[in-house]
């Protein structure tokens, strides 16, 4: 499936002239989800692929992204759009960025297709509403996604959102070149996705060997909270995360059984891959000798900021031939390492977060929900050696490696102008981040050129 995925972009590419806009691929196999969505089995059936389609987000692509444009990882290799990155000089030419795109706006058409026609079939609603749920937490997780990597944070960067496609795509039409909406329009959708999905989702999925592959009214919440810290909506942070945290199915547990295995009791959500679905995690990381690229490795300044008493720093393999280190959460044999989306250390970092923002803060709170994160990492308590916001910024670095979050928290702190200077680098010399308009991507030439309606950001040309 992936591979098809894959000639299809590059067809497009390749054949510009003829429209072939990412947000209208597929017109046969659209038609074909459309037709399949007539009772139970066939709305299974295009859930599982909205799942599927995730998985091309999720495979590695996003928490790239995510590192490498932060400081926490490097481009030791030769691939240009992974330097690019690293260089705060992406080009609209990325294909990693269009790769994010097109599998981000497969997986909202999916489940655009499973929000019209569910309603229609003959099926008890209890099983409607719960692949309803889903779809619309799949297409809010979409959203989100693309507007922090396309769009920005309202108050921070960034005006225009993305395209709001509420619709299936069934051919080309008026409806197959849609503008972008509004940066509040956008994260709005998100907001309403989300809301509809907790409405409609059950506490848990049933007879689900990986339920926490599946969305649930947790999920929804624990994606609600880091919603409203980007939006900076301190109190209902605070409350979507201490839902989640109260629920007792929800443990912290050593650092490195949360990926040596698959859905441990911390996980709220993860992205499910196995020797027949395989993710690309480890691919770009691990050195040649355990069979991967070893494109990429972990910023040196970075692994040398974590404590030797800290159970996280032996998340890293040392590559003696290269002289680097690299993540090794995702190190499994055979590639089936599940993509790590919401777990619970998130929750009580959010909370904490949250707690010393709002208007009135709970700096008790807040210190107790740090705390709850660095005690498992085996480094004791918060001592003020920094201020306590710049402890919990300093605390997300060292939890989230590797799993996508570092560039993203820098832009929606209004942080990343300020931290991202001077980055020490294995490939070239020191480099910042010095132009604002880089903290948000290109929109993919592809659709560029193809979607008169699509405003590029600025900073990339026309």
């Amino acid at each position: 499936m992936k591979i098809i995925q894959k000639i299809t972009t590059l067809l497009c590419l390749g054949l510009l002239t003829y429209s072939c806009n990412v947000l209208d691929q597929e017109p046969e196999l659209q038609i074909s989800d459309q037709r399949a969505i007539t009772n139970l089995s066939g709305a299974n059936s295009a859930l599982f692929g909205a799942y599927d389609q995730l998985q091309g987000v999720y495979q590695g692509r996003l928490q790239r992204v995510g590192d490498v444009s932060g400081d926490v990882s490097q481009s030791i290799g030769t691939w240009d759009f992974y330097r690019e990155m690293d260089t705060y000089a992406v080009s609209a030419d990325n294909t990693e960025i269009l790769d994010l795109w097109t599998f981000i706006y497969r997986t909202v058409n999916q489940t655009n297709n499973l929000i019209t026609e569910v309603p229609k079939i003959d099926a008890i609603q209890a099983e409607k509403d719960n692949i309803l749920g889903q779809a619309h937490f799949l297409r809010a997780l979409a959203f989100f996604d693309a507007a922090r990597i396309w769009g920005g944070v309202p108050g921070v960067v960034g005006n225009l959102g993305i395209p709001l496609v509420l619709t299936p795509s069934r051919g080309v039409d008026e409806n197959s070149f849609p503008a972008r909406a509004t940066l509040q329009a956008t994260y709005a959708q998100v907001k309403s996705d989300l809301n509809e999905a907790l409405r409609l989702l059950p506490e848990n999925q049933a007879n689900n060997a990986a339920t926490r592959g599946r969305a649930t009214k947790n999920a929804a919440r624990a994606l609600l909270s880091r919603l409203h810290l980007y939006l900076g909506e301190w109190n209902e942070a605070e409350s979507r995360a201490s839902e989640v945290i109260a629920d007792s199915k929800f443990t912290l547990v050593p650092y490195a059984s949360i990926f040596s295995s698959d859905n441990s009791n911390e996980s709220i959500f993860e992205v499910q891959f196995n020797n027949a679905d395989q993710s690309g995690l480890r691919y770009w990381y691990a050195p040649g000798a355990l069979g991967g690229r070893g494109e990429l490795a972990a910023n040196t300044d970075f692994y040398n900021s974590f404590s030797n008493q800290d159970s996280r720093k032996a998340l890293f393999g040392r590559d003696n031939v290269v002289g680097v280190w690299y993540p090794s959460k995702y190190i499994r044999a055979g590639n089936v390492d599940n993509a790590h989306v919401l777990r619970l250390a998130e929750m009580y970092l959010n909370r904490a977060e949250a707690r010393a923002k709002k208007s009135t803060p709970d700096l008790v709170g807040a210190r107790a929900d740090l705390n709850m994160v660095r005690n498992r990492a085996g480094i004791g308590l918060f001592t003020d050696d920094i201020p306590l916001l710049m402890a919990i910024e300093r605390e997300r670095r060292w939890e989230f490696f590797a799993e996508g979050h570092i560039f993203f928290d820098l832009v929606r702190t209004g942080r990343a102008l300020t931290v991202l200077r001077n980055v020490n680098r294995r490939n070239g010399p020191p480099v910042s981040l010095t132009d604002a308009n880089r903290q948000l991507m290109p929109i993919p030439r592809s659709d560029i050129d193809s979607n008169p309606n699509i405003t590029q950001n600025p900073g990339y040309g026309n």
